[in-house]
């Protein structure tokens, strides 16, 4: 685990340094406030071990600089002080320092001490991990990986909005597996959930980097479309169905099916009130007009008649 001590004293640096090494940290040492803070714009270091008075920046001043800021983890942080009053103590705890050492330091308490700085250390990553993993399970589909239909629904309110600002288009294509009911129904619902996460990965493949792809429902997948007119999104919803029809998909070495798509592609164009609702609707349209007329193919909604 690295640390970052500051402290203008060499003797208090070689002195900690060999016993932060011995202890197994990997210790970086800078002589002042300001150079820690420097050090930490570019680098996170989950131990700041700093002394009271420094130049340029005080060890209070740091840390107050230090919890203001939001980093990668947490930095814990332990200030190195000759102060014995209590004042003194309660003005650094008010900085936001999570510990104290009285100067000239005791090693061994400094390792005691290190000992629990590490434990909460991890305890927070385990933490911050476990809401990272929430977070990305509240906004994703178990199955496919892609976003579900509640967060592809918030980027799409989002980026028409974002469109609606600048003027420029939003596109939306609507896509849905055709015949995907005989395959759970012959091959199994295992044989269904290898079917839709292949096309969920053949779309993520086809679509531009900033293209937003969710899985809708069922077997219905979400393209959200910025900066792309009525034309451009079908020529990306026509690649989309080229690439999943071009291969069959294996499901075990002796069997493979062949998947199609049909879609459905809706734009704002000139529209300057559109609501995202109404895209979908449009979109719906357009996809079960592309079912209607046959399956594997993709329809606009501007040619959908009222």
């Amino acid at each position: 685990m690295r640390i970052l001590l500051a402290d203008d004293d060499s003797v208090t640096q070689h002195l900690l340094s060999r016993t932060l090494q011995v202890a197994g940290f990997d210790p970086v040492i800078v002589s002042d406030g300001l150079a820690a803070w420097e050090r930490l714009q570019v680098e996170y270091f989950p131990i700041l071990i700093v002394d009271w008075v420094m130049p340029g920046l005080d060890g209070p001043s740091l840390i107050r600089q230090v919890r203001k800021t939001t980093f990668s983890g947490y930095v814990y942080t332990i200030l190195l002080t000759s102060r014995q009053a209590q004042d003194d103590r309660v003005d650094g705890l008010e900085s936001g320092a999570d510990d104290f050492l009285t100067k000239p330091v005791d090693l061994r308490e400094l390792r005691a001490r290190l000992v629990v700085a590490s434990r909460i250390i991890q305890l927070e990553t385990r933490l911050r991990e476990a809401n990272a993993r929430l977070a990305y399970q509240a906004s994703h589909d178990r199955l496919t990986d892609l976003f579900n239909r509640p967060t592809i629904t918030e980027y799409a309110e989002s980026e028409l909005a974002r469109m609606q600002r600048t003027g420029q288009n939003l596109s939306l294509a609507l896509l849905d597996i055709d015949d995907f009911k005989p395959i759970n129904d012959r091959y199994g619902h295992m044989a269904g959930d290898v079917a839709l996460r292949h096309v969920g990965m053949r779309i993520t493949a086809a679509v531009r980097p900033y293209d937003w792809v969710g899985r809708w429902g069922g077997e219905e997948f979400l393209i959200v479309l910025p900066e792309a007119n009525v034309e451009q999104a079908y020529i990306i919803a026509e690649r989309v169905r080229e690439s999943i029809a071009a291969e069959a998909l294996a499901l075990n070495p002796d069997l493979a099916v062949r998947l199609t798509v049909s879609g459905g592609v809706t734009c704002t164009g000139e529209r300057k009130d559109v609501s995202v609702d109404t895209l979908f609707a449009e979109a719906d349209e357009a996809l079960y007009c592309a079912k209607r007329a046959g399956r594997n193919r993709i329809m606009r909604a501007n040619e959908v008649s009222p």
